[in-house]
């Protein structure tokens, strides 16, 4: 019977092909307003580091002073100082922990035939890399010892390496990053998280930096760093140093398991204690511990437009089925006809309830395969906009199931409605009107 049913809805498509094309039109047209807007927010939400985002935490400590817009359980000072950062990195009570700051600084490309560039970096401690699960294309990261030492040493991103070396493996060459050499220890494959979970600072959705080298090392050479910084007393020229009171590191702990967060916070809120009674801290007590996709909540990472927007499509794509089923409806009272001979041959009325609802599916799954081609047309567009996530935006395999699935679902809530105003069709009158 399925197939029959196909068949006689292929039928009543040909017979109004105007009608057919407007209702197709206009479920293409809503699903793919909607799905391109839902495959917006998809990406900009989407957890960045799934196996593990209940595991990673960054750590905030309240170090600022009472009379600089203190509020009582507020939220607390962004970053860390380096004071504090060190102090707990050396402590290591987790699995593995990151203090680390975004930077910038010219790089002299080693053939002499492109003029000095800046290059973004990021000065990191040793375990960034195992931490956040960074790929590597050539060699690897460097030590606990290195951070210690302030071993010239960096990392290089691909895209840079590809710019300087042509993508060769440029292990054990040498860069000259200002006026001072570093050698290359390894070379990052493509790495892009989305969000840019680790540093918020620099952009919810920035590309990830060029090049990488030890923060101990960056501190020591003087190069520049970027991002928020907050100080609130005399820094003597230099923020960086490790009494200063500024905060501008952000720092990340790893732990062994999700459960080992509350043990963890009460080590944060006891450390906040001490530095309190030590007479560097002057606010109480007031750490803040967040998983990955706690923080990016707290930081409001996806765009308020970006939610209002998929409001709005769902409304129009609901205002794209009231008029699919307006056509609907008109094309079902047209064939009362056809209905009633039908119903007088003996066919039930679930079986003329099942012949028009699967008339309705059939035209939603060639709306979704036509939405589909739309949905990848606003997509292009959006990845050719101005926006700073929009080179992330793609359609993947689980939203085009979707896109596929939503145009079903419509149409088919869309055709209940005619479908049981098809099958209340009373066969005698038909019959008599003939």
């Amino acid at each position: 019977m399925f197939a029959y049913y196909i068949e006689l809805a292929l039928r009543s498509f040909r017979r109004s092909r105007g009608l057919t094309a407007l209702m197709l039109l206009t479920i293409a047209i809503g699903v793919a307003a909607c799905m391109t807007t839902l495959t917006i927010f998809h990406v900009l939400s989407r957890d960045p580091i799934p196996h593990k985002s209940d595991r990673l935490f960054n750590v905030q400590l309240d170090a600022g002073r009472m009379r600089d817009g203190f509020v009582p359980g507020g939220e607390p000072i962004y970053q860390l100082t380096r004071f504090d950062a060190e102090a707990l990195l050396r402590e290591a009570r987790g699995k593995r922990q990151v203090m680390m700051s975004g930077g910038g600084v010219a790089v002299t490309p080693p053939d002499g035939k492109e003029r000095p560039f800046l290059a973004t970096g990021r000065w990191a401690s040793s375990d960034f890399f195992a931490m956040f699960e960074a790929p590597f294309q050539y060699g690897g990261g460097w030590s606990r010892e290195d951070d210690a030492g302030e071993a010239r040493v960096v990392v290089l991103s691909r895209r840079l390496n590809d710019r300087l070396f042509g993508g060769a493996d440029s292990r054990g060459k040498t860069l000259r990053m200002r006026d001072k050499e570093l050698r290359i220890i390894g070379v990052l494959d493509h790495w892009r998280p989305v969000p840019h979970y680790f540093d918020i600072s620099l952009g919810a959705y920035a590309e990830t930096a060029e090049l990488y080298a030890p923060l101990s090392t960056a501190i020591a050479l003087k190069f520049g760093s970027s991002g928020n910084v907050n100080c609130w007393g005399n820094v003597n020229g230099d923020m960086r140093v490790l009494q200063a009171p500024c905060s501008w590191l952000q720092y990340w702990v790893e732990l062994a398991q999700p459960g080992d967060a509350p043990a963890y916070k009460a080590y944060l809120e006891q450390y906040s204690d001490q530095q309190r009674q030590a007479g560097r801290y002057e606010r109480p007590t007031n750490v803040r511990l967040r998983s990955v996709m706690d923080w990016l909540q707290s930081q409001q990472v996806v765009p308020h437009d970006v939610g209002l927007q998929l409001w709005l499509s769902f409304g129009f794509l609901v205002v794209c089925l009231v008029n699919t089923v307006g056509l609907q409806l008109a094309k079902a009272l047209r064939r009362s006809g056809e209905i009633g001979v039908r119903r007088a041959l003996g066919a039930p009325r679930r079986q003329i309830f099942l012949q028009f609802l699967i008339e309705a599916g059939s035209l939603g799954l060639a709306g979704g395969v036509l939405g589909l081609l739309l949905t990848g047309l606003g997509i292009w567009a959006v990845r050719h906009g101005s926006s700073d996530y929009a080179s992330t935006v793609q359609l993947d395999l689980p939203m085009l199931a979707t896109t596929l699935g939503v145009a079903l679902v419509a149409s088919l809530l869309a055709g209940l409605l005619p479908a049981w105003r098809a099958c209340q069709v009373q066969p005698a009158l038909q019959l008599k009107t003939q």
